[in-house]
């Protein structure tokens, strides 16, 4: 009876684990705003990326700031060379980071809550207006132009019906610490139940590596998946790809961690087994002598 409670234990616990992993993942570094940022961050680093959202940004400003007709030949060299430095600006970084936090919103807000102009069934949602700022703020510095950035500049990446996959994420994304929970208490009940422990900490430490490898299929799948969607925007396209590796490498890491601690349980496993093994033998030995 121990023996059967503790094999149970072990598979109920793997399989919780194989949900609370994800889920835990995908709320600290997407769901939770700061997180999504650390994730994000880098992105503007991109120089490929860069130059197309330096572009959309001073092509934005231009369109939208009204700039009379007799100062444009005044004003267009300095939109260009803002297209081409942006990212060497002043506040460039610090205008990218909120440019994050403002997509954030807008992506896992509630749809009602949306303003108008944002598609409540984009997947994401991109609100690059503080970079259109501080293009506006250069561009009047250079040539004593009052330009008025708009409050909002967004880009829509995804397919229609995608917020309600973002609402369920939002949703079920934080429980999987409680479930995280729960796997940790079945491990510690099949040790507990078990008469060999080794055999169970063996068998905890293969199925972390068969999840390890199932979690490494999933997410290259889902990353697939994503990628073949089309947004017909240039710069969501390359912030979209860059978003995938992104959490591709991401999720890796946590994968790696999990097949080391799986390698790690296998072979403390193996030993522990081997010296209930030789425990088991001298009392036997004992035993017999008696």
């Amino acid at each position: 009876m121990r023996t059967f409670v503790s094999a149970a234990a072990v598979l109920v616990g793997l399989l919780m684990a194989a949900v609370a992993v994800p889920a835990m993942w995908v709320d600290q570094n997407i769901v939770q705003e700061e997180g999504f940022v650390v994730l994000t961050a880098p992105l503007g680093k991109d120089p490929a990326f860069q130059q197309r959202l330096a572009t959309a940004a001073v092509d934005s400003l231009a369109s939208a700031a009204q700039i009379p007709e007799p100062l444009t030949e005044l004003a267009q060299p300095v939109l260009d060379s803002a297209a081409q430095s942006l990212t060497g600006l002043p506040g460039y970084s610090d205008a990218w980071a909120e440019t994050l936090r403002k997509s954030h919103l807008l992506t896992f807000a509630d749809p009602n809550t949306l303003p108008p102009e944002a598609d409540g069934t984009s997947s994401l949602t991109l609100d690059v207006a503080p970079l259109v700022g501080l293009v506006a703020k250069r561009v009047s510095e250079a040539t004593k132009l009052p330009l008025q950035a708009p409050g909002q500049v967004l880009i829509h990446m995804g397919q229609s019906n995608q917020r309600q996959l973002i609402a369920q994420v939002t949703a079920y994304a934080p429980m999987g610490y409680a479930v995280g929970i729960g796997a940790g208490i079945a491990f510690v009940l099949a040790l507990v139940a078990a008469r060999r422990r080794g055999t169970v900490l063996a068998g905890i430490g293969v199925g972390l590596l068969v999840l390890a490898g199932l979690w490494k299929l999933g997410s290259d799948i889902a990353g697939a998946a994503v990628a073949g969607t089309s947004s017909g925007n240039d710069v969501a396209e390359l912030f979209k790809n860059e978003f995938v590796a992104a959490c591709s490498a991401s999720f890796g890491q946590w994968i790696v961690a999990a097949a080391v601690a799986g390698a790690a349980l296998l072979v403390v496993g193996v030993a522990v087994g081997v010296a209930e093994g030789r425990s088991r033998g001298k009392s036997n030995t004992g035993s017999m002598g008696a």
